[in-house]
């Protein structure tokens, strides 16, 4: 006969287990940011569960712990500062009813240590809006892994090619301006027509250098909407552009790269040919090393030091094309790359000794990269996965890669990718012809307060042509 009652073991080294303190369902929640802060909660609580268990405040056991009967009544022993005189009632001077701070008479629930606990100042969760706070319309915008049609200025204007013609965006009025029409009618009554393929503000003022399918370099300055120079020398289109200081280096489908130095009539001043054996598609010039990383549809990823003919460094781990390249602005010489649809990861590289640092799985296609300039983050937009976590855009904390949000809303691949002069906006683009402005970064220290200069308000919607 089974009449006994059954008395559970509730070892008091995994609360967890135990007391059922976590539920299971909290992980496969997809609000990573509520997950991050239920697990911080559950852990406190888990601390101040043992510390009331135990009579005291939790310590790392000894080498052969001992064991304490839970719930077991104990006297506690009197401080060394109120041993004294003692009275006919068995008390000790600073004992009595004189003395409130003995936790006999403490009106709180938990022990002093655990008051501590609960006291103690805790790191807030950074929480980022998964909805955009601004949409543009962008007629014509093209779904092309390969080219790079939106940048944004230092003076606060965003660059977008569609089709043939660029158009300017102003992030401070919501103004848009047509720079330019590629398509041109000769003097037979003949008309001819190019297509925009590339675009890149220079580091400061309002030079946009802009690639085109035709191999030409067009060099405008933005504010008069005047076309200074027009370059040849690439038989491929001209999908990747970079800037450093006065010099402009192209990649062309035509896999080679070209330096131009801006002041001089020359078309270009070096010619890399022979080394990417597919379209360069990715540009990123480090003006700290001085030194050109190149991505191609090769899956190969260079790195050159400065306009030299031969790179320092050949990496050919990814196993897709690089298009996707960003240097960190607070670390010198480290470069992360991120691969096409059959590689899916981003690779971090030391680029001063030419080491793979480290990388990381994001199940997607990395079509962009780009690091905030405020804090050490980093966020990727993606495109084909081959399951349910395609078009996305990811935020991550480096070195960790934990991943602070994601965002959705796109309906096509993240092809473009680019951030605001202050740091804390980033807008994207995609084949669903559509640029969502994101709040994806922290305000740099000193700059709390400040508006970004977005005009229009939340949610807005507009037309950028």
């Amino acid at each position: 006969m089974m009449g006994d009652r059954f008395i559970p073991n509730r070892d008091e080294s995994d609360t967890h287990a135990s007391y059922r303190l976590t539920n299971d369902n909290h992980k496969k929640n997809s609000n990573l940011n509520v997950n991050i802060e239920e697990t911080k909660t559950d852990e406190t609580f888990s601390q101040l569960l043992k510390n009331e268990l135990n009579g005291s405040a939790y310590k790392t056991p000894p080498s052969t712990p001992t064991k304490k009967r839970t719930l077991n009544f104990t006297v506690p022993s009197p401080s060394p500062s109120s041993k004294g005189r003692t009275y006919n009632n068995g008390l000790t001077s600073g004992e009595g009813l004189d003395d409130m701070s003995h936790p006999a008479y403490s009106l709180s629930p938990v022990g002093k240590e655990n008051q501590k606990i609960l006291l103690s100042p805790r790191k807030s969760i950074r929480t980022v809006t998964n909805t955009p706070f601004k949409v543009l319309d962008a007629p014509e915008l093209v779904d092309d892994f390969y080219l790079n049609l939106v940048s944004w200025s230092a003076s606060n204007v965003l660059g977008v090619g569609l089709n043939s013609s660029v158009y300017l965006w102003s992030a401070q009025t919501s103004k848009v301006t047509k720079l330019c029409d590629l398509t041109r009618v000769s003097p037979d009554g003949q008309e001819t027509s190019d297509t925009i393929t590339g675009l890149e503000w220079t580091n400061k003022g309002s030079t946009l250098a802009i690639g085109t399918n035709s191999g030409l370099v067009e060099i405008w300055d933005a504010e008069y909407c005047k076309r200074i120079r027009t370059m040849t020398g690439h038989t491929g289109r001209v999908g990747a552009l970079a800037w450093n200081s006065h010099i402009l280096s192209s990649g062309s489908r035509d896999r080679t790269i070209l330096h131009r130095d801006t002041r001089i009539p020359d078309q270009y001043i070096r010619r890399l040919a022979g080394h990417h054996k597919q379209e360069v598609c990715g540009l990123r010039w480090n003006s700290d090393t001085d030194q050109l990383a190149s991505g191609g549809n090769d899956n190969k990823l260079f790195v050159w030091g400065g306009t030299d003919d031969k790179p320092t460094f050949k990496f050919d781990q990814h196993r897709a094309a690089v298009k996707a390249i960003a240097w960190n602005p607070h670390q010198r010489g480290l470069l992360a790359s991120g691969g096409g649809t059959a590689d899916k990861k981003i690779r971090f590289w030391n680029t001063l000794t030419g080491n793979l640092i480290s990388e990381s799985e994001t199940g997607s296609q990395v079509c962009n990269l780009m690091w905030s300039r405020n804090s050490n983050e980093l966020v990727s937009t993606h495109g084909y996965s081959g399951g349910p976590i395609s078009n996305q855009i990811h935020i991550w904390k480096y070195p960790s890669m934990t991943r602070i949000a994601t965002l959705t809303g796109h309906t096509c691949r993240v092809l473009y990718l680019a951030l605001s002069p202050d740091g804390q906006t980033i807008v994207t683009g995609a084949g669903d012809e559509t640029l969502r402005f994101w709040n994806a970064f922290q305000k740099a220290k000193g700059e709390v307060g400040k508006s970004s200069g977005l005009g229009d308000g939340m949610g807005s919607v507009a037309k950028i042509r």
